[in-house]
C-alpha cells in the first residue's frame, strides 16, 4: 500500500514469541539508523520488550499487557493510546494475526498508513505437506519484515551488526553466573530446550555431548534454560560437574544472558529463541533441525548455513513450529542424529 504522506511517528506491532521479536530487531535497528528524523515505537510484550539493549535515539520500545485490552475494542483502544501518547501516523505490522490486523483495521479507519508482513502461508503449506514437497527455500523472516516496511517507502539499512556497540557485553552484567572469560579457556553455550518435541534433540544423547566437552580442560560450559522443569532437567545434564553452568539457577536477566552469550565461543541450540538470540550478538551457532528446517525461513540471522545439523529425510520437513505429531511415530529426525555428529560440527572450523 502506497503511503499518504511522509511518516513521522510509525507504529511497529508485533507481539508473539521471544525469537520471533528477536529476528525483528535488525530490520527494526535499521529503519531507525536509515531515518534518523522519524521516531519509531515498538510495541511488543513485556519479555520480548527486554531484548532492545542500547536502542537506537529514535526508538521507543512500549510493553503492553492485553489484560487491560479485551477485544477488538480492547485494540482500538490501544491504538488510541498510541495515537495519543506518540502521534503515531504509520503502522507496520511485522506479526500478521488477529490482534494486530484488528490494530491495522482501527488505523485505516483513523485514516492512517499501514503495512504488515506477507508471511508466505501458501508456500510454507507447500514445504511441509506430506507428499509431493516443494523444497524451495522460502525468504527469510527479516528480508519479509523488511518488505512490509518497503511498502511504505521507509528505507531500511543493513547497518545491524551487533546489540552491544563494543562488540561485547559488560561482565559485570553476569558476575552472578561467571567470573570474566580467563585467555585461553573456552566458552560453550548450550540451548537444549524448545517450545514443541520436534524441535528439541533428545536430553539422552545431548548429555553424551555434554559430557564430551565437560571432560576437556580449559573449557566451560553454560546450559541456558528456564523453569523448574528445565532446571532439574539442566541438573541431570550436568551431573555435578564444577565447569558446567545451569543459568536456569543464576537468574541474570536478558541483558546479562545476552552479554554471557557475547562472551562465548559457540553456541549449540536447537531451532529455538536461543538461536535468534546468540545471532544478535554475533555468536556463532550450531543448531539442531528436527520436524522444522532452514528453509522455513526461521534461520538464525546471519548464521552459516552450514552450521545446521540435519538428517536428509523426506518427511521433512512436516511442520513450521515443531508442534505437529511425528508421521512415523519416533523422531528419527532428532534421535537420528548422532552425539559425534553434532562434536564434529562444533569443532569444525568456525572462521567466516
Amino acid at each position: 500500500m502506497a503511503r499518504k504522506t511522509e511518516p513521522k511517528n510509525v507504529l511497529i506491532t508485533r507481539f508473539s514469541a521471544l525469537g520471533d521479536v528477536a529476528m525483528t530487531i535488525p530490520v527494526v535497528y535499521g529503519a531507525c539508523a536509515e531515518n534518523p528524523a522519524v521516531r519509531f515505537v515498538m510495541l511488543t510484550r513485556k519479555l520480548p520488550a527486554s531484548l532492545f539493549l542500547d536502542p537506537p535515539p529514535n526508538l521507543e520500545v512500549v510493553a503492553v499487557d492485553f489484560a487491560g485490552y479485551p477485544g477488538a475494542l480492547g485494540m482500538r483502544k490501544l491504538l488510541d493510546e498510541m495515537i495519543d501518547g506518540y502521534g503515531i501516523d504509520t503502522v507496520v505490522d511485522l506479526h500478521d494475526v488477529l490482534r494486530t490486523k484488528l490494530i491495522r483495521f482501527w488505523a485505516a479507519l483513523r485514516g492512517l498508513n499501514t503495512s504488515h508482513v506477507r508471511k508466505g502461508r501458501k508456500e510454507r503449506k507447500a514445504l511441509t505437506r506430506r507428499k509431493e514437497k516443494s523444497m524451495i527455500p522460502l525468504r527469510p523472516m527479516p528480508e519479509k519484515y523488511r518488505e512490509a516496511f518497503d511498502r511504505l517507502h521507509i528505507d531500511v539499512s543493513d547497518s545491524f551488526r551487533h546489540l552491544f556497540p563494543s562488540g561485547k557485553g559488560n561482565p559485570s552484567l553476569f558476575s552472578k553466573a561467571s567470573a570474566p572469560k580467563n585467555p585461553g579457556e573456552r566458552w560453550l553455550a548450550i540451548a537444549p530446550f524448545a517450545a514443541h518435541a520436534g524441535k528439541i534433540y533428545p536430553l539422552s544423547l545431548m548429555k553424551e555431548v555434554v559430557d564430551h566437552y565437560a571432560s576437556l580442560p580449559d573449557t566451560k560450559i553454560f546450559i541456558f534454560g528456564a523453569g523448574e522443569k528445565e532446571k532439574a532437567e539442566i541438573s541431570r545434564l550436568a551431573e555435578g560437574r564444577s565447569n558446567v553452568v545451569s543459568m536456569a539457577e543464576k537468574a541474570i536477566g536478558m541483558a546479562g544472558e545476552l552479554s554471557l552469550m557475547s562472551h562465548c565461543d559457540t553456541m549449540l541450540a536447537m531451532d529455538s529463541a536461543n538461536m535468534h538470540l546468540a545471532s544478535l550478538v554475533g555468536l556463532r551457532t550450531v543448531s539442531i533441525w528436527g520436524a522444522t528446517h532452514p528453509y522455513t525461513g526461521f534461520y538464525g540471522f546471519r548464521q552459516r548455513p552450514e552450521d545446521a545439523v540435519q538428517l536428509d529425510m523426506v518427511c521433512r520437513p512436516c511442520s513450521i513450529y515443531g508442534n505437529r505429531p511425528c508421521h512415523r511415530g519416533d523422531y528419527h529426525c532428532l534421535n537420528g542424529i548422532s552425539p559425534q555428529l553434532v562434536i564434529a560440527k562444533i569443532d569444525s572450523k568456525t572462521t567466516k
